[in-house]
């Protein structure tokens, strides 16, 4: 019976509820902190503190953590377990501790805030950790695992502890065509219109338009 009981609530509790905004699966902490642009998924056991925004149509995974001051672009892609921290503790001073046991957390306004600005259509994969102040550009990858404690240029592929880069994604004329394109500014009807485009590698190729 209690098999019977847990299986129900797991169902009812991943029924995705929708608003104009946000598709919610699961149970998620901190909604209110968030603003949605529309078209956004939220999974289950999400987290969320300070001042956030999700651009339109980005999608977060499982157990991601967002604290501080975020904002996210459009068409962006988070895996599962990904944290994003842009507050730190005190460490230049006494004690790097500000919780409420000692002078009633007063020590807590002593704490580093750097807002974390991520771009139109990133992908950060499974576990990576992104520190605050840090900008990554358009197009950029995350790799699994990585922490993030730099700018990332646009369309480059980082990783590791600390993430440095591995490689450009494209050609520096086509990252000049597409950050002058900026589809996703487009409309639905605009985006029709260049759909060949996104179904072509131009990995080897001096052009998007060839």
């Amino acid at each position: 019976m209690r098999g019977f009981i847990r299986k129900v609530l797991y169902y009812f509790l991943n029924t995705p509820q929708k608003t104009d905004k946000v598709s919610l699966s699961g149970f998620s902490r901190g909604l209110q902190n968030v603003a949605f642009e529309g078209a956004n998924k939220v999974p289950d056991r999400c987290n969320f503190s300070g001042n956030i925004k999700l651009g339109y149509a980005t999608t977060l995974g499982y157990n991601n953590f967002l604290h501080g001051n975020i904002e996210i672009g459009k068409y962006c892609q988070l895996g599962a377990d990904v944290a994003i921290h842009t507050t730190n503790h005190p460490v230049n001073y006494l004690s790097t501790y500000i919780n409420k046991n000692l002078f009633d957390g007063s020590l807590s306004q002593l704490k580093e805030v750097k807002k974390t600005v991520i771009g139109h259509d990133v992908w950060i994969g499974h576990n990576a950790i992104v520190v605050g102040g840090v900008t990554i550009g358009n197009g950029a990858i995350i790799a699994s695992g990585s922490v993030v404690t730099k700018d990332v240029a646009p369309y480059s592929v980082v990783g590791g502890v600390p993430a440095k880069e591995l490689k450009k994604r494209f050609d520096e004329a086509i990252i000049r065509e597409i950050e002058t394109l900026q589809w996703w500014d487009l409309s639905k009807e605009e985006l029709e219109k260049i759909k060949p485009l996104f179904f072509k590698d131009i990995s080897q190729t001096k052009s998007l338009y060839d």
